[in-house]
């Protein structure tokens, strides 16, 4: 258990902001997972769930959820995956 005040605050805000933070994590993980799914498989609407989980980790990195660099990094493999797929199928 924390001993001074300010890590009595810091636990406070850490427990405030980690409820702010998980709904919009939640959101993004699925879009992307269900984009890496899409693009997987071939299937018709992957290019538009491409683009919805690509504004998600935009949206994520913007409010300081993830970091920018990672959502760079997933929005890449992302793309990947669908070029995968999409020589696979051909």
């Amino acid at each position: 258990m924390a001993h001074s005040k300010q890590a009595k605050k810091r636990i406070l805000q850490t427990e405030r902001m980690t409820g702010v933070n998980r709904p919009i994590r939640t959101f993004t993980t699925r879009r992307v997972r269900d984009a890496r799914e899409a693009a997987l498989t071939g299937a018709p609407d992957a290019l538009e769930a491409i683009r919805v989980a690509q504004s998600a980790l935009d949206r994520a990195a913007k409010g300081g959820v993830i970091h920018r660099n990672a959502a760079s990094r997933r929005k890449s493999r992302l793309v990947k995956a669908l070029k995968a797929g999409a020589a696979a199928a051909a």
